[in-house]
């Protein structure tokens, strides 16, 4: 009977999963393209949580998109997007996203997504920061959770899609794992597929494919503040990074201005940037207005500007929030477009229709990230990125609001056509070994992982904010490093879990966050630096 459960485990242990596309996420970006790649062959989609628990869930604003062609143009929303990015965009990608936008929104329509109509039956178009004209598509509070319910019904009934859910992908699969040498100047790098942990039984399985899209989402777990879900930890980016890929402007990190102030709450309630197009106004604790001192656009300015000057207010007054006012709409009006906000504010005691809500910035979106080509492709071969984890040079230094789910549908339906070419001349080699634990022993040192946690959130907050400086950046450089040997030198000798391999990702791309703010030696976007506050000529993005 022994003998028998050891064969069965070791059995289990060499189990390979083959796929013809495997997708790591299951966000918009990864379930959009999953849907339209299962038209030639069978998807794998990977995902370390529910099938449902990603950033697009948790999306409430919405997605932008010119719809009223009277009132707005594709040429608007260009604009409006470059205007954001601060010089750093690329407007071939700009316009590619803005001029498909409409036909992939329609899409995700036909899939049964809903988005909010006016009693005359037209689109109920809102108006965010940094948007001259209404384009922003919603439902109600809750746009991300509605285009992922919309997208999962139809993956449901897709026999060619098969979803692994609680499998944390833990390292990209490359020609290094035959053997071969590869760094970062190498220009033939090729992806087999993933080492994935299925975190139920603890065992590491090898997943081969012939094509991989990273859609793994963000990294706000970086920070000791943020509105993201717990599973934003870099993953997909730490695993293109140690695989030799490149990854680009990894210091413009958003913040976004209006968490709800809760103190005690991790991850922090987000309130939409949809409430101050909707009339709501920035204001300081004793309930002066202040945003016209720092923008003429008001509470309506780009993000990064409006999360600099709370940041201000808060660091002159030394308390530790502002107020957002939106007191002056309906309470019809503010229950029918922000039930949810309006329930959560509810829960704390705060009733936004006569009270104003205590907010404060967080960390919210990954503007840089795996670099990749017009096709969604990255410098490694037969591996894509797309979404958050994604640098397209739609973004610039600093994303223009409810960009990013339009983003995501463009790029996931260019990879889906040229990841076509690829995948009928993919080969997989025959060769590629299994996970290797050799020497590895369980840990009882949970607290370490812990504790690192902690100290790394701390000091990127601390150091690595909205406001930095050569100092502070420097500091947090020689603290890192240091967590990071720590982190390495316990990952080589410990049997691996989800928590260890999330710190590890967490350390890599807190580095890279870190080394790429150091590089750029002017102010820029969501890069804000005491040391250089202007913007320098020939600035170019960050490549490592």
């Amino acid at each position: 009977m022994l003998t028998q459960v050891v064969l069965l485990h070791n059995l289990y242990i060499h189990m390979t999963r083959t796929a013809d596309f495997l997708v790591i996420g299951s966000g918009i970006a990864g379930l959009s393209f999953a849907l339209k790649a299962a038209k030639h062959g069978k998807v794998l989609i990977v995902t370390k949580s529910n099938e449902d628990e990603s950033n697009t869930k948790y999306a409430q604003g919405g997605v932008a998109v010119v719809v009223d062609k009277k009132e707005d143009s594709f040429e608007k929303h260009i604009e409006d997007t470059l205007i954001a990015g601060d010089g750093l965009c690329d407007k071939k990608v700009v316009e590619i996203v803005v001029e498909e936008g409409p036909a992939r929104i329609r899409e995700i329509i036909d899939y049964g997504t809903n988005f909010d109509k006016t009693n005359e039956g037209f689109y109920d178009l809102a108006k965010e920061g940094g948007h001259s004209e209404y384009r922003v598509l919603h439902y109600k509070d809750i746009t991300g959770w509605e285009i992922e319910r919309s997208l999962l019904d139809q993956i449901h009934l897709n026999p060619n899609i098969v979803i692994l859910t609680h499998y944390f992908a833990v390292d990209l699969i490359t020609q290094h794992h035959l053997g071969e040498f590869v760094d970062k100047s190498s220009n033939d790098i090729n992806c087999y597929g993933i080492y994935a942990l299925n975190t139920l039984n603890g065992m590491v399985e090898k997943i081969l494919s012939k094509v991989t899209v990273m859609a793994s989402g963000g990294a706000g777990h970086i920070y000791s503040i943020t509105t993201n879900p717990t599973i934003a930890t870099g993953d997909g980016v730490a695993m293109v990074y140690r695989a030799k890929g490149k990854v680009r402007n990894m210091e413009f990190i958003q913040f976004h201005p209006t968490a709800l102030y809760n103190p005690g709450e991790y991850p922090s309630f987000l309130i939409s940037e949809a409430v101050r197009g909707f009339g709501g106004i920035l204001k300081r604790t004793n309930g002066q207005e202040f945003m016209q001192e720092y923008d003429e656009r008001k509470s309506l300015a780009p993000r990064d500007i409006v999360a600099r000057a709370i940041d201000a207010e808060i660091k002159k007054s030394g308390e530790d929030y502002v107020y957002l006012d939106i007191r002056h709409r309906s309470k019809k009006d503010i229950l029918a477009h922000f039930p949810n906000i309006y329930a959560k504010c509810l829960e704390i005691g705060i009733d936004m229709t006569k009270d104003m809500i205590p907010v404060a910035p967080a960390c919210h979106y990954m503007c840089g990230g795996v670099m990749v080509g017009h096709s969604g492709r990255s410098s490694i071969r037969r591996l894509y990125a797309c979404g958050e984890c994604s640098s397209t040079g739609l973004h610039g230094s600093n994303r223009l609001a409810s960009n990013s789910l339009l983003e995501a549908l463009v790029f996931a339906h260019r990879i889906y056509k040229d990841a076509l070419n690829v995948f009928n001349d993919a080969v997989i080699p025959d060769n590629i070994p299994q996970w290797d634990e050799h020497g590895v022993q369980l840990s009882n040192e949970d607290i370490l992982v812990t504790h690192n946690v902690r100290e790394m959130q701390k000091l990127m907050s601390d150091y690595v904010g909205i406001v930095r400086s050569d100092f502070r950046l420097e500091r947090a450089m020689r603290r890192l490093g240091l967590l990071y040997e720590e982190t390495e030198e316990f990952y080589k000798r410990t049997k691996i879990s989800v928590k260890l391999c999330e710190l590890r990702n967490l350390l890599q791309v807190s580095y890279i966050v870190v080394k790429s703010a150091m590089l750029r030696k002017e102010s820029r976007g969501l890069h804000y630096t005491t040391d250089y506050p202007i913007h320098a000529d020939g600035q170019h993005d960050t490549v490592f």
